[in-house]
Order: C-alpha cells, then structure tokens, then sequence
C-alpha cells in the first residue's frame, strides 16, 4: 500500500511538472475622462470611458453621460465671470456620480470654448481671459483631473468634428469577432463633416489628392493611420450671427426680413478671414415679415462676397481657397436642428427642399403659430431666413449641387453617441494619455490543467484501492 502511495504522489509530481505554464494579462482597467463643449450658446458636458489599453495608440471610446448646463454660453458671463464658473456645477455633480468614486481622480477634465469664446477674444480678451480663470476655479474644486480650459481655433473644431463622425460610423475602426480585436476596414468610407454653430460655422473633409493649401489642412494620426483633411472655420457665419448681420443689412437697405424682434441688437461682423473688424451698435428696431421667401434668399446671398472668388472653382467666398468637395458628408447641429423642424427627410431632392422651404417661408404668422404651438415664438420666425442660410452656405459657397446634395446627411446621433466636435477632441486627447502597461501574472493553459487535476484523481483513486485491498 505505501508503495502504492508513493507511485501516486510521484505521478502527480511528474504531471504537474509537464504542465505548461504560460504568460496571461489581467483585463484592463475602465478609465474615464470628461469634456465641457462650451459653444456660444449653451454648454453641454460629455463623459466618456474606454479601456486602458488601447487600440494602435488610441482609446476605443464610448459616452456614457451627456448634461446640457443651464442658461447660455459662457461668453455671456463677460460681465460677470464668476456666473460662468458657477453655471458647470450641477452637471459636474452629474458626472460624479457617473464616474466611480475610485476613478474619479485620474478622470481627465477639460473645457473647450468654441465661437462665442473666439468672438470674445476679438471684442475683449481681458474678459475671455478672466471668463476662462473663473471655469478652471470651479473645476480645480471638484476631485477630477482637471487638464484645463482653452478656446479650441476653428479648424481644430473643424477636425475634431470629423473625428467623431467617421469614429462612430466605423470607418477608422471595427470590432472583428473572428480576430477578437479591432481592425481597419478594407474598404473605409470616409465621410465630410458639415457644422453650423451659432457662431461660427466649419466643413472638413478628405479631397482627392492633395490639399493645395496646406493652411487650410490637417494631419491626423489615428489607430496607426494618417489622414490628411482640409478643414476651414468661418468665424461670424453662424447662424446667430449670421441673423445679426442680416437685420443690419435689411435695416439699411428697408428691406424685408421674415422674422419680428424689438430690442437692442449688438452686431459682431467678421468680413475677412485674418482681417475681423469688430462693429457694435445698438437700435430699437420692429422687422415685421412679410412672407417674399425669394426677397429672403436674395437679401441672405448679400452676406457673402461671391465675387471674390472670380471664376476659381476651388474658392468658396471672401477668397477663401476650398477644393472640390467629394464623398458622403454628414451635417449636425444647425444644420441638423433646421431640417427636423421642417420635416426635411433622408433622400430628397433639392428642388423639393426648395419647394417645402419656399412654401413655409410664405405663410402667414396666424397659420405658422397655431401649426406649432410648443415651438418657442421668439425662435420660430427665424426658420425661414436659416434655411435659405443654409442652401446658400451649402450650395453657392461651398459648391454643393444637384448631384451632390444626395451626399449630405443631416443627423445628430450615431447609436447613443452624439455628433460634435468633443468625442473626436477626448479620441485625440487619448492619443496623448500613456497606455496602461498590462499586468503580467503566471498562469496555467486551462485545458492542460484541466487534464491533470482528471489524471490526478484517477491515480488517487486507484491509490485508494489498492489500499483497501
């Protein structure tokens, strides 16, 4: 029996002894980061998380929490600063409770500032300058990792934009199930960006060939891959500007203008990229509609200087150098919001845009009020005068045509995801954010084990026997 026994145990040591032992890596950590997108009319705040380690250098990231901050941009704080600080609290309270309390401290915070900023800088830079200290003091106080607040340059909004839409639509990466990794498609649709802000307004996308104007470009490196993209921001030809300008202009010519206000109008006019001339007037003005939808357009084209350009084809207005635009585009935010409202939907053709933007554009203000009664009244008489902004700007700036119109998607998500400007500047963050080192510990191949704990007790079991007998 003690022989038996000594049989046994000098099997298991020689089993376990022919087991392969293999280097594994423990899953890796959840990390988190937010963003605060404080464009020139409100600020929204974004939480995102991806794994630490990450996918050719960068983060595979999912939103987790969007929070719309109440009241107006924070360029509205000018006269008072610290109203601008106070004004992210409730959302950062929001975020905490989405972050784990453990991840809470290595949780990268930013802010970024878009046209209304910009603008603020052009009229009073001392006071964008205390707006921005007053947002980074509220921020340093909440226990986050605060990396800091700056006012994003219209082409980094431009291309940043670009980021997240063909992030989300899978065109920089792909999940592969038979791979168990992510992988670049083999044939990537890269898709244009199209942004209408408030203030400003941006388009980027990949041309054929090369971008002549290296000004107007930029590089990327995303997920092991570079990518060349013209981009170009026009500050002031956003859509509240844009109306500012144009009542200035209906006003001096005593033209038509298909929206009411009474108030104090202060106008900011950018005529020419590099040369902002800054202009502030204020009037007590009624601008009654008079439902002539071609006197709109008519008095909307005014906003541009066409004849800049002369005959080039690769010149959008002002002289500003833009090549052919190619591909898919997507077109969020302004554009996006104008177009739901006027149940403009996937596939239509331009002339029927035209038709449904001319035919809302001439009823009367009894007809219109009583069809949407929720809408607010000081924002739906604007409808018209953005549309016919928006075919402008579409199609005589940015040379959109018949054809080419089919190519243009107007959404606002991607899944759960929304369409912006800050996924593509958290993507591009992460790209800077060293990855996790994995963490190496000794482990057994479990089917191997698995063979040797079943050989293990049979031998104990016949061990067992022959004791008995």
């Amino acid at each position: 029996a003690i022989v038996g026994v000594l049989v046994a145990v000098s099997i298991i040591a020689l089993v376990l002894s022919l087991v392969k032992i293999e280097d594994v890596t423990l899953p890796p950590t959840v990390k988190y980061g937010m963003v605060f997108d404080a464009g020139s009319s409100h600020t929204s705040l974004f939480v995102y998380e991806w794994d630490s380690d990450k996918e050719n250098d960068t983060g595979v990231v999912s939103q987790t929490l969007s929070c719309d901050v109440q009241g107006q941009g924070i360029s509205s704080y000018a006269n008072d600063p610290p109203k601008a600080g106070d004004s992210l609290r409730e959302c950062l309270d929001e975020a905490l409770k989405a972050v784990p309390a453990a991840k809470q401290r290595d949780a990268p915070a930013y802010l970024g500032a878009t046209a209304g900023m910009r603008l603020l800088r052009e009229q009073n830079s001392s006071a964008a300058d205390r707006v921005l200290a007053e947002v980074a003091k509220t921020m340093q106080e909440y226990p986050v990792a605060f990396k800091g607040a700056q006012i994003l340059t219209g082409e980094e909004e431009g291309a940043y934009g670009w980021i997240t839409i063909n992030y989300l639509l899978g065109s920089f990466t792909k999940y592969s199930p038979k791979a168990h990794t992510w992988v670049r498609p083999e044939a990537a649709n890269i898709f244009g960006a199209l942004d209408l802000g408030g203030a400003s307004t941006q388009i980027s996308f990949m041309p054929e060939g090369s971008v002549i104007n290296w000004n107007e470009a930029s590089k990327l490196t995303l997920y092991g891959y570079d990518y060349n993209i013209y981009t170009h921001s026009y500050l002031c030809y956003g859509q509240n500007e844009m109306l500012k300008r144009l009542a200035k202009e209906l006003i001096a010519v005593r033209g038509e203008l298909e929206e009411r206000h009474v108030g104090s109008l202060t106008l900011v006019c950018c005529h020419r990229r590099g040369n902002e001339t800054k202009q502030s007037e204020n009037w007590n003005v009624t601008l009654e509609g008079r439902g002539n939808a071609s006197g709109c357009l008519a008095a909307v084209k005014k906003l541009f200087n066409f004849s800049a350009c002369g005959q080039s084809q690769d010149c959008t207005f002002d002289g500003v150098y833009q090549p052919p635009v190619r591909g898919q585009f997507i077109a969020f935010s302004a554009f996006y919001h104008n177009f739901k409202f006027l149940n403009l939907t996937e596939g239509q053709s331009l002339a029927a845009v035209r038709e449904t933007i001319e035919h809302f554009c001439t009823r009367s203000w009894k007809d219109l009020s009583s069809s949407y009664p929720r809408e607010n009244p000081e924002r739906l008489p604007k409808y018209c005068a953005n549309a016919n902004y928006i075919l402008t700007l579409l199609l005589d700036a940015y040379k959109f045509n018949e054809t080419s119109w089919n190519n243009i998607h107007f959404q606002m998500k991607v899944g759960s995801a929304d369409i912006g400007w800050v996924l593509g500047y958290m993507l591009n963050l992460t790209n800077m954010i060293p990855a996790e080192a994995p963490v190496w510990v000794k482990g057994h191949i479990p089917s191997l084990w698995a063979a040797a704990v079943a050989f293990i007790v049979l031998t104990l079991a016949l061990a067992l026997a022959a004791l008995l007998l």
